[in-house]
């Protein structure tokens, strides 16, 4: 194929192939604009959207407006205020780029309302698909209000890429609570199609970051503090059993700007690595501070990758500080709520496979009461004869975690209590499934369980097909669900963590199917919230019939996330060990 000749792209081209290096989707409008409002020195930013942002987004902002004579260069390209120099180094403002304003002109409607103090009134400018009017007087206060209509009209192939609205309304409200986590001192206020999302005056930041994390999480965040020469880490970050399924709520704040870096998250996922389960994730929100000098923002057009001068030095003040926070004894923070017990009386012990069988039922054997940690039977007890049985019979519970059982061949099973139950359930929660709908459990008292506006929608989206897997649960205000039935097979575990979990698996994915299209997914979190815990007490019976229903169930060699569920050690691998052969 014969190429044409070289030639120059008209103006209106190249604005709009720029325009998609830093206008993706509507949250990053939402980032460009909240970041330079912010950067104006504004006490009060509040957002609107409607249709997830590709109808209208509108951002107000008090800070210090626009000059009547520089509107027509904020919406041309390469023309800012916030360098000071040609060096690009001691950058301190959040936006320095000059693209934003004229992307965003080149994409869509754009309107800008500015107005200085002391000025007469205000002036607008119009910016429509490339093509700008001339600024025009107006009435509104001291500030600026930016307005974006029908955003990718002008480039109607970008628009065909963008999700749905609800997909991008809860991206653009990601990204407000980011910012607003990292200007706690500023008012926010979030409304998605009329719809108050959240609305913060300017606080301390323990207080927006209890605001935003939710009272649960907020109980169990550890302060930070630390510093390695002129690094400075502040924060907050959960403590060890406060996880989540995704890392929704991990933010990472570098000299006021959030910033999805892989050198911070590296470091809190190594800091994490040996007191949380794989695939869990931490809670926490990060705020380093440093000479503007020690770090490059100049590395992408949407600025949230950085490049740190000294990258180790970094990562060993993130992960040091985060293992001296969560060294803190365990009594001084707010445990996890236990499953209410059922029953406190152990049932008789079982015999055949008919009534191992029976076993199906967990919230009839596992929910008791924890007791002190010790070790039952005795080491002494008899020996059992377990010739049929694969895993043995159970002869002790020790760490109140591991099972161990004696086979008729000599070998020692050792089984882990949890992750051989999370599979049991979910593979029981699959048969019902199969089998026409997983059985509810009415709760005697239904269950209000508070989410963010995000979680609460997606949640209420797949509520006809969650019910078809036992948990019944209706609107109960704009950020909370009514929990009236939950599996039946589950026992009855908190049903909060519970639906935080499942929303943050329906996140992953943007379809109205999700549910159905991520089922294993969702069949194991219910599971691990079913299961029994490493660190409840077992009785004898409550042991064998766990080991006989593990060799009645097809995967119970793996726990739901692939770990191992129990380990096997033949007499003369024992041998080997203590040096026997």
């Amino acid at each position: 194929m014969a190429l044409a000749r070289i030639r120059l792209l008209s103006e209106t081209l190249v604005n709009r192939i720029a325009a998609g290096e830093v206008i993706e989707r509507p949250a990053a409008v939402v980032k460009e604009l909240v970041e330079n409002a912010l950067d104006a020195g504004a006490r009060r930013v509040a957002i609107a959207i409607e249709e997830g942002g590709i109808a209208r987004i509108a951002v107000t902002d008090d800070g210090a407006g626009i000059a009547a004579e520089d509107l027509p260069l904020a919406v041309a390209r390469h023309a800012t205020s916030k360098l000071g120099d040609e060096q690009l180094i001691r950058i301190t403002t959040l936006g320095f780029r000059g693209e934003a304003l004229p992307s965003i002109g080149a994409a869509g409607r754009l309107c800008i309302t500015s107005r200085q103090e002391g000025a007469d009134h205000a002036m607008t400018i119009r910016v429509e698909g490339g093509r700008v009017f001339a600024p025009i007087p107006a009435a509104g206060p001291r500030g600026t209000e930016v307005v974006v209509r029908d955003l990718f009209f002008a480039t109607p192939a970008r628009r065909k890429f963008l999700k749905s609205p609800r997909s991008e309304a809860d991206s653009a409200e990601t990204v407000a609570r980011r910012l607003a986590l990292a200007a706690p001192g500023v008012a926010f206020r979030f409304e998605n199609d009329g719809r108050v999302a959240f609305e913060r005056a300017g606080e301390p930041l323990a207080t927006r970051v209890a605001a935003l994390f939710g009272a649960g999480a907020a109980e169990n965040l550890l302060p930070l503090a630390a510093e390695r020469g002129p690094l400075r880490l502040s924060g907050f970050a959960g403590a060890a059993h406060l996880t989540r399924a995704s890392t929704a709520l991990q933010h990472f704040i570098v000299n006021r700007r959030p910033v999805t870096d892989p050198v911070l998250r590296t470091a809190l996922r190594v800091a994490y690595r040996d007191v949380i389960p794989a695939g869990r994730h931490p809670v926490a929100a990060l705020i380093l501070d440093l000479p503007v000098d020690e770090v490059d923002v100049n590395v992408h057009p949407a600025k949230t990758e950085l490049r740190f001068r000294d990258p180790a030095g970094v990562r060993a003040l993130v992960i040091g500080a985060l293992r001296a926070a969560l060294a803190v004894p365990a009594g001084t923070l707010v445990p996890a709520r236990l499953p209410l017990p059922h029953r406190a009386t152990a049932p008789p012990p079982l015999r055949d496979a008919a009534a191992a069988m029976q076993f199906a039922e967990p919230q009839a054997l596992f929910n008791v009461p924890p007791a002190a940690r010790q070790i039952l039977p005795p080491i002494n007890a008899p020996a059992i004869n377990a010739p049929d049985y694969p895993l043995g019979a159970a002869v002790a519970q020790v760490l109140d975690t591991y099972i161990l059982a004696l086979a008729s061949d000599g070998a020692l099973v050792v089984v882990d209590q949890h992750a051989a139950h999370e599979r049991l359930t979910q593979e029981r929660l699959s048969r019902e499934w199969a089998a026409g709908g997983v059985r509810a459990q009415p709760l005697l008292l239904p269950a209000v369980v508070e989410l963010s506006a995000a979680e609460t929608a997606r949640i209420l989206a797949q509520a006809e097909a969650l019910g078809r897997l036992g948990l019944e649960i209706e609107a109960f205000g704009p950020q909370a669900v009514l929990v009236r039935a939950l599996p039946a097979a589950l026992g009855a575990p908190d049903p909060g963590p519970l639906l935080r979990d499942i929303a943050d698996e329906l996140g992953e994915s943007d379809t109205t199917a999700a549910l159905t299209a991520r089922l294993d997914a969702v069949l194991a979190r219910l599971a691990c919230h079913g299961s029994i815990r490493a660190g409840r007490r077992l009785q004898a019976a409550e042991m064998d019939a766990l080991l006989r229903e593990m060799e009645a169930t097809p995967r119970a060699a793996t726990c739901s996330h692939g770990r191992p569920t129990f380990i096997r050690l033949r007499r003369a691998e024992i041998e080997r060990l203590f040096g026997r052969r």
